[in-house]
């Protein structure tokens, strides 16, 4: 996972890995609560070697017990030291247990052992630290470390004899809420990545264009509004999504350079991507350019562009391809710019075969001919062959891809088709992106735009719908 994943990651899921912190930093919280509270008592004990008469002796003797210390150290949470400070205390454990409470420390180059001990009660915890320490200087010098004859040559004395402590040394509020804060915030990462590897949808133009195999040459927001009205150039002409669909326009005529034919097969690889909707609107920015365009209806299954664009749809593309129409008469002039409009006619029982017909060729290049550019709006690609097929005739296909829907393994099917036919889309629209926030700067426009265009269009007569 890149850092561009992670960020994205965080930025969809911010408000899940808030929820999961808090809920780890609670769970935290009531550990604390219900966690019974232990106290630790320390005392430091020194090892020295007595009766050095010079600075020799002394130097072996601080050698001396250099080298025991450690070995003093495992003798204090042994069962000899132990238990006579059970009895003395008349504690109720064993020495076994009680040596899992007792942690001792012997600092490098030096001849301390420092011992601590862990208790519920603080009083406890200091008596039961010093009792250790008095029992390990007997053991150590009565019984271990005694010679033959005399004293023996170690002492073990009590620096720092241990206290009751005054606060608990665990549980630590801070500490367990800071590691249930972390531990939730891991989950939810956790969860959150788990969630975008097994969600196979489209998530960005690098999705797109890789699967797709071609560049994005627009992304239309999704609106709610264009539910009830896909006419976005009539609805809601200054716009930031009539601006989005401009500059979808822009991209698409640089596509045109270099290509001798002007056709596109407008469709997507599963149903609902809004190919319909979009191709309505590119063919009304389009024409609102100064272009001439003929949009036409090819999905001879499931047609919309007669119900969207409000005009009668008894009669178009089928008629004209079985010879029953003319190709002039199937066209519907629409609106006051160039913009030529072809419904689909009646749903044929082969429309495959229909699309893929010499007669259907003979249609797309007299319209090349008569127009600047020529759009068909084209059944999806998984479903059914007909925009494959299309897409041999027509001079490219532009690939509707919906963002947080389409899944990837759909846009690369949709591809595989084209290449089974041997095409390729020419460009890839991103539909049902995010709307972006808008700036002041765009309702500032907006107010200007719809001034100007009161002013432009007073005494006109309204466009044909």
């Amino acid at each position: 996972m890149d850092f561009e994943s992670i960020i994205r990651l965080v930025r969809r899921g911010w408000v899940a890995l808030a929820l999961s912190a808090l809920v780890g930093g609670a769970a935290g919280y009531a550990l604390t609560l219900i966690q019974p509270a232990s106290y630790e008592a320390a005392t430091s004990l020194y090892v020295s070697v007595p009766g050095a008469s010079n600075s020799s002796e002394l130097a072996q003797g601080g050698t001396a017990a250099e080298q025991k210390v450690q070995s003093f150290a495992n003798v204090a949470v042994s069962g000899r030291v132990l238990e006579p400070v059970i009895a003395a205390l008349g504690l109720d454990t064993t020495a076994e247990e009680l040596a899992k409470r007792v942690r001792t420390q012997t600092p490098i180059d030096s001849v301390l052992v420092n011992i601590t001990v862990t208790d519920r009660d603080p009083a406890q915890a200091a008596e039961i630290a010093n009792g250790i320490g008095e029992s390990l200087a007997k053991v150590v010098t009565t019984e271990l470390e005694e010679p033959a004859e005399g004293a023996s040559p170690f002492r073990i004395t009590t620096i720092e004899p241990a206290v009751a402590p005054r606060s608990a040394a665990s549980p630590k509020l801070s500490v367990n809420v800071a590691a249930g804060l972390a531990l939730g915030l891991l989950a939810g990462f956790a969860a959150a990545a788990l969630r975008t590897a097994l969600d196979n949808r489209l998530e960005s133009r690098t999705d797109v264009e890789t699967l797709a195999g071609a560049p994005a040459i627009g992304e239309i927001a999704l609106e709610k509004s264009v539910r009830d009205d896909p006419l976005v150039f009539r609805a809601q002409p200054t716009s930031p999504l009539a601006e989005a669909f401009r500059r979808l326009r822009m991209n698409l005529q640089f596509l045109e350079i270099g290509r001798t034919s002007r056709s596109f097969v407008v469709t997507s690889s599963i149903p609902g991507e809004g190919k319909t909707t979009t191709v309505v609107n590119i063919a009304l920015a389009l024409a609102e350019n100064g272009l001439r365009v003929a949009l036409v209806d090819a999905d001879l299954r499931r047609p919309r562009i007669a119900d969207v664009m409000g005009i009668d749809g008894t009669a178009g593309l089928t008629d004209v391809l079985i010879g029953r129409l003319e190709l002039e008469d199937a066209e519907q002039p629409w609106g006051r710019d160039g913009l030529v409009v072809m419904p689909s006619g009646a749903i044929p029982p082969n429309p495959t075969e229909l699309l893929g017909s010499g007669a259907m060729a003979a249609v797309v290049a007299e319209l090349e001919q008569r127009f600047d550019v020529v759009l068909l709006d084209a059944p999806p690609l998984l479903p059914v062959a007909d925009a494959a097929v299309l897409s041999k005739i027509a001079g490219g296909a532009l690939l509707v891809a919906a963002l947080h829907r389409t899944t990837r393994k759909q846009l690369a099917g949709a591809r595989a088709v084209l290449a089974d036919v041997g095409c390729a889309a020419v460009g890839t629209i991103m539909t049902m992106a995010k709307a972006r926030r808008r700036s002041v700067y765009d309702y500032q426009y907006e107010a200007s735009a719809t001034s100007n265009r009161l002013v432009v269009d007073s005494g006109s007569s309204p466009r044909h719908s």
